[in-house]
Order: structure tokens, then C-alpha cells, then sequence
């Protein structure tokens, strides 16, 4: 076996976890597609498209609500700012032999899991190693997809609606932990709920489209603890090399 070889089937192996994770996420946001008036064929082409389970669940609302082009490429643009910056981290550890091509390819599959398994590893990263490393995570993204989707479409309406809140039980999951760690995280959170229940339930605000309200939300609360609360790097830089 060659070391190219070797390199990708290790890549496959760091992300077969990776993978299954995401198999469960994408198939409740299949079925969250589908409930929300998608096609198993739109809901698939979706997740193949885009690979964000953030960005896919605030783009699907406004896709179903009519929304404008303008406010889905706005929110899709706050919502996965963070995978540029990832990038251009991530450009720093790659070998000389990624072409522009080889770049957006890794860069389009490169979420916070790949991010976090592809700069931990010793060294340069090379071709056949990320490759692997992405095939397939985005496999399960789409598979568990397609297959929420068809489950949409055949299982009773009680079963849809209970799986459909394990997707928000996911970003709950997510959030939790951090607001544990943190009371400034803790409060921007609070700050982001209290901006969208105005924008729910006060006359005027409520009629602000969704797509405008999850960016409104989420700009305006991670700038006002960015000024009120922002993060000490030179004592998380000490932290991290002691």
C-alpha cells in the first residue's frame, strides 16, 4: 500500500466518527425540510450544497416563508463567517501540493469537527489525508438527509414532530456547556432569546421577515458582549501553554 493510500484510509478512519455524528443531526434536519415544505429532492440538494447545520436550519424558514435572496445570503454569511476564518487557519498547516482547486474542495467540508480533527494532527497536512478526512462526514451529512426526509414523508405526523425537535435539542446541547463555562456567554445568550421574543411578540417588530431577525439577533448580541465583555486572549494564551 502506498503512503498515499495510507494517509487517506487513516483520513476516512479519523472521520467515520464525524460521520455518524452528523448521520443523526442530518436526518432531523430532513425531516425538519420536509416539514417545513421541502422535497426529499430540495432537502438532499441543501445539505449537498452547503454542509452547515446552523446556516441550513435558519435558511430553510426563509426559503419556505418567501423570503428575499438578499436576506438568506446575509444570514447564511453571519451564521458561517466562522468557516472562513477556520480556513485560513487551516491554509497554514497544508502541504505545498494543494492547488486553488484542492483548497475550495477541502475548504467547502471543512466544519467545525474537520477544523478541530485536521489541526490536531502532527505536522503538515497533505492531499490524500484530508480527502479522506472529508469524504466521509459529508457522506453522512447527505445520507442522513435524504433518508430524515423520506421518513417525512412515510412516518405518522406524532413521530415527525417529536423527531423534528432533536435538531433544536442539538444546538441546545451545544449551547448549555458553554453558558456552564461562562456568564458572559451565559448573558449574550439571554440578550439573543430576549431580541427574538421582541421580534415575536411586539407589534411592529413581529413583522420584521425571520431571515432579517436571526441576523439582527445574533449581531446584535455577540457585539454588545464583544464591547461589554470581551475575551482576554493573553490570559487564555497563558492558560493554553501552561
Amino acid at each position: 500500500m502506498t503512503e498515499n493510500a495510507v494517509k487517506f484510509k487513516k483520513g476516512i478512519s479519523d472521520g467515520l466518527p464525524i460521520c455518524f455524528g452528523y448521520f443523526a443531526v442530518a436526518f432531523a434536519f430532513g425531516i425538519f425540510a420536509v416539514e417545513s415544505g421541502m422535497s426529499v429532492v430540495q432537502s438532499l440538494l441543501i445539505s449537498m450544497t452547503n454542509v452547515t447545520s446552523a446556516g441550513q436550519l435558519a435558511a430553510v424558514p426563509v426559503i419556505a416563508g418567501g423570503g428575499t435572496l438578499i436576506e438568506l445570503a446575509v444570514a447564511q454569511f453571519v451564521i458561517n463567517l466562522r468557516y472562513s476564518l477556520m480556513s485560513l487557519s487551516l491554509s497554514q498547516k497544508i502541504d505545498k501540493k494543494f492547488n486553488m482547486l484542492d483548497r475550495l474542495v477541502i475548504s467547502f467540508v471543512n466544519t467545525d469537527e474537520v477544523f478541530a480533527v485536521s489541526s490536531s494532527q502532527k505536522g503538515s497536512l497533505c492531499k490524500a489525508y484530508m480527502y479522506g478526512l472529508i469524504i466521509t462526514p459529508y457522506f453522512g451529512w447527505s445520507a442522513g438527509t435524504v433518508i430524515g426526509a423520506v421518513a417525512g414523508n412515510i412516518l405518522p405526523q406524532v413521530v415527525i414532530s417529536s423527531l423534528g425537535l432533536a435538531i433544536y435539542g442539538m444546538f441546545i446541547a451545544i449551547i448549555v456547556p458553554e453558558t456552564k463555562k461562562s456568564r458572559p456567554v451565559a448573558l449574550c445568550v439571554l440578550l439573543a432569546v430576549a431580541l427574538s421574543c421582541a421580534f415575536r411578540y411586539i407589534p411592529v417588530l413581529n413583522s420584521v421577515s425571520q431571515g432579517f431577525v436571526i441576523i439582527i439577533c445574533s449581531v446584535v448580541a455577540s457585539a454588545v458582549f464583544a464591547v461589554v465583555a470581551p475575551i482576554d486572549t493573553k490570559n487564555k494564551e497563558g492558560e493554553t501553554n501552561e
